[in-house]
């Protein structure tokens, strides 16, 4: 199996319905506390690691993971020791 690649990430983003793609790099140790989106998100873990809160589940995220999460679902992130590199694919 071949490692995703942006392009690849953007092209298959677009085809499904998300309007906009772009990178999202963390700084270390950055907290974010609840919050929502004011849109569908698809997201691949590029570099680093993080953990996502949504309610009372916890996901521990690395490099190669991906999921999604939908607009205005109340979610924290707590992003690892040596931050993190994420694609977000946004429909809006």
């Amino acid at each position: 199996m071949s490692e995703l690649t942006f392009d690849a990430f953007t092209a298959q983003s677009l085809d499904e319905g998300f309007d906009e793609v772009l990178v999202r790099e963390w700084a270390a140790d950055v907290v974010l506390d609840t919050h929502t989106h004011p849109f569908d998100a698809s997201v691949h873990v590029v570099r680093g690691n993080y953990s996502l809160t949504v309610g009372a589940q916890v996901r521990q995220l690395q490099a190669g993971d991906s999921f999604r999460l939908a607009r205005n679902v109340p979610h924290a992130e707590h992003y690892g020791p040596e931050g993190a590199t994420i694609w977000v694919a946004r429909a809006n």
